[in-house]
């Protein structure tokens, strides 16, 4: 996992860092959807880390986070200015988030990020709110309490908006086909709808 992230962050160094204040105004900036997803995970997997190293003292489920975090970032083949600064963000946390478990690692990469200052002097990462909203949810669909389908809908869906997209569905209609539906319940908490005929 090291040798993947060190080439990862030189791969992204040799093309060019980016300027300190374009990452700053990512949390202002229009992004494009992936580029909102991979800035949204990036801050999802800062939250659980956090939670992990500072509250619950669990560092083998903080560098799962990350190496999951890491997976996502190399599927994401972004080279415009805005995605390069998602990219460099990434990097940056995840070289802070590993400070604790890899320090020595974490300063030589650090310096590569082109930062003078030592990564065990930064302050810790703030998640920024603004990335974990979500534009959008999948809703698990089940039908008589059994997994026959998902659905995306928007994430201030009510729940006819819900309804109307989950029995539209082809795989829940395979269950529902032509029975009257007696009831359908909708948990937004648990992103989870069921219908009942």
């Amino acid at each position: 996992f090291m040798k993947r992230l060190w080439k990862a962050v030189h791969a992204h160094v040799s093309s060019g860092l980016v300027p300190q204040a374009e990452i700053e105004k990512l949390g202002r900036a229009a992004l494009e959807p992936p580029q909102r997803d991979m800035r949204r995970q990036v801050h999802e997997t800062l939250a659980k880390v956090t939670t992990d190293v500072g509250r619950r003292r669990t560092f083998n489920t903080a560098i799962a986070a990350t190496m999951e975090l890491m997976n996502a970032l190399a599927k994401f083949d972004d080279r415009t200015p805005l995605g390069r600064a998602v990219v460099q963000e990434a990097l940056e946390y995840v070289v802070l988030m590993l400070q604790p478990v890899v320090p020595h690692a974490s300063h030589a990469l650090w310096r590569a990020l082109g930062h003078p200052d030592a990564a065990v002097d930064q302050p810790w990462p703030t998640i920024d709110a603004s990335a974990l909203v979500r534009d959008s949810i999948e809703v698990v669909v089940q039908v008589n309490g059994k997994l026959r389908g998902r659905v995306t809908v928007p994430a201030n869906a009510d729940e006819e908006t819900v309804r109307v997209a989950a029995l539209a569905d082809p795989h829940v209609q395979k269950f529902v086909e032509d029975k009257p539906v007696r009831k359908f319940i909708f948990r937004p908490q648990n992103k989870l709808a069921n219908v009942v005929v």
